[in-house]
């Protein structure tokens, strides 16, 4: 039971880099921009998150810093598709390749490497984290907390305001919103910036409150299980958290597994969540239900006043 405490209770750490990459992917994805470069951005606001701490001792400035640079870095980005109108496929690899090599580099020039930092404190919920079993959901740091906070507020964006609605037009028929006064390219960019603000969050996380140090390419393939996350939410906020759930329940077991003397192939270990991406992918692949709620105009480069 013990065993069974500890693996209910490390969830919700395990759970959030993933939905908050997802929820970032999804609002780039909503204005019609196709992206694949979560796992760069992460390893940027990673390093970000770290160098500042290292700075300020601040975790709150060591938070804002990696949603701050991983935003920079995305603007890059947002001049191959937005002005360039480079692939957005090849675009969104190219960033990850990039950002594995500066992040690596920055890294290992300011010695930042397996430089420990304290973290948050958690914060437990009266009663609640008293529960037999599942008290150790509701003894987590702040940011675990806020997640769900995030989400709630994005939701109400997209969905219950005009802005929101305006970016979800562009991501559909941007040639109708542009005849309709919204400006595209605007809202896309401001949709790059935010989206790479909240995965650089994602990175942050992992660095300064999870793992509480810097080590190169320390991501681990997170970023590209929450492209993959994203099109099994069907670009769905809600549905995205409930599968970040499912990711951290996974990526929480292993090492409660070899904790209790579970002995398994180490490259096992490694491939599981890659396996569990397969098999979603795969179950989206065959229930087709639902499948239009993909952004109309998703991974197309949009030109002023062109018709289509």
């Amino acid at each position: 039971m013990d065993i069974i405490a500890s693996w209910i209770g490390n969830i919700p750490e395990f759970a959030v880099p993933f939905a908050l990459a997802a929820l970032g992917l999804i609002i780039m994805e909503r204005s019609g921009v196709l992206a694949l470069g979560a796992e760069g951005l992460m390893l940027i606001g990673a390093l970000s998150g770290i160098g500042a701490y290292i700075m300020t001792e601040q975790t709150g400035v060591a938070l804002l810093a990696a949603m701050f640079f991983a935003s920079v870095v995305s603007l890059l980005f947002a001049f191959m598709v937005l002005v360039l109108r480079i692939n957005q496929v090849v675009s969104g690899l190219v960033l990850v390749f990039f950002c594995q090599g500066l992040s690596a580099l920055i890294g290992t020039l300011a010695d930042w490497t397996n430089h420990p930092v304290p973290g948050l404190p958690d914060l437990s919920v009266w009663l609640l984290s008293d529960l037999p079993v599942i008290g150790g959901v509701f003894s987590q740091n702040l940011v675990v907390y806020a997640t769900p906070v995030i989400f709630a507020l994005v939701t109400y964006f997209m969905f219950r305001t005009g802005q929101g609605l305006r970016l979800r037009a562009v991501g559909e028929n941007p040639q109708a919103a542009e005849a309709a006064g919204v400006p595209v390219i605007m809202y896309r960019l401001l949709a790059i910036l935010a989206g790479s603000a909240l995965i650089g969050l994602a990175g942050a996380f992992i660095s300064v409150l999870s793992t509480k140090m810097w080590i190169a390419n320390m991501v681990g393939g997170r970023g590209w299980i929450a492209v993959a996350l994203v099109i099994f939410a069907r670009w769905s906020p809600w549905k995205a958290l409930a599968g970040a759930v499912l990711f951290g329940c996974i990526e929480a077991l292993i090492p409660q597994l070899a904790a209790s003397g579970i002995r398994l192939p180490q490259y096992f270990v490694y491939m599981t969540p890659y396996v569990v991406t397969l098999a979603v992918m795969i179950a989206v692949a065959v229930n087709k239900k639902g499948i239009s709620s993909q952004p109309g105009a998703l991974g197309l480069p949009y030109v002023k006043e062109e018709r289509t």
